[in-house]
């Protein structure tokens, strides 16, 4: 099973956290390959931790649909199932819809500025061919759009869509940057509904800043 072998651990997570956050970058970045069986004893050593807190991440990334556990057999990376890209993208797309028309009518200057900067931080990830960062960068703009938004419901759904989605999006935000600037843009007009409090053009660049990427997404895999 190759994983890296020049892991650093980060500060101030237990071994539990470390081992879960790691592994669950690795199934989505594509170190570890759908379908792939997971073997405790060499991501234990790979990560420097005990066979128990890999034993415990398993446990929660079963939770999140990203690998299957059997009990004494094996923990295998869950498969990708091409066609549930048009269940998840369309599903979030209505779900980021609704939450960036609620934001549209409430947003302050300052708000629009923290999404402005994040949006930034996204072109320069894409520029730089940093796909991973780029991914949280678009991700930490359309958290914050959720958040504005105060539905819970909403956040709950988008958070555990989100976990899924990010196997795809990294394939995607992985492309050449005349692919991925279409995002930026896409971002750069839903900021520009939000300063007019246009909530109709919010939710439809909104809507089509999910079904856009799903739809070549689909033609890639």
């Amino acid at each position: 099973m190759p994983v890296p072998k020049n892991y650093v651990s980060p500060a101030r997570m237990s071994a539990k956290e470390r081992a879960f956050s790691q592994i669950q970058r690795w199934i989505i970045d594509g170190t570890l390959q759908p379908g792939e069986k997971l073997i405790d004893a060499e991501l234990a050593e790979s990560l420097a931790v005990s066979r128990t807190p890999i034993r415990e991440a398993f446990q929660l990334l079963e939770v999140q649909g990203l690998v299957s556990t059997h009990p004494g057999k094996e923990t295998k990376v869950k498969e990708i199932e091409k066609d549930d890209i048009f269940k998840m993208y369309s599903t979030m797309a209505a779900l980021q819809a609704l939450a960036a028309e609620t934001t549209a009518k409430i947003i302050i200057p300052e708000q629009i500025e923290q999404l402005r900067a994040l949006n930034l931080e996204f072109a320069s990830a894409i520029n730089s061919g940093q796909a991973y960062q780029a991914m949280e960068a678009d991700e930490q703009f359309h958290n914050l759009i959720v958040e504005l938004a105060d539905n819970p419901y909403v956040a709950s759904f988008s958070a555990s869509l989100q976990i899924h989605i990010r196997r795809f999006k990294y394939v995607f935000l992985e492309q050449p940057i005349t692919e991925t600037q279409a995002s930026v843009d896409e971002h750069g007009l839903i900021i520009a509904a939000f300063e007019k409090n246009d909530s109709d053009q919010a939710q439809a660049m909104m809507r089509q800043n999910f079904i856009r990427p799903m739809q070549e997404l689909h033609g890639l895999l």
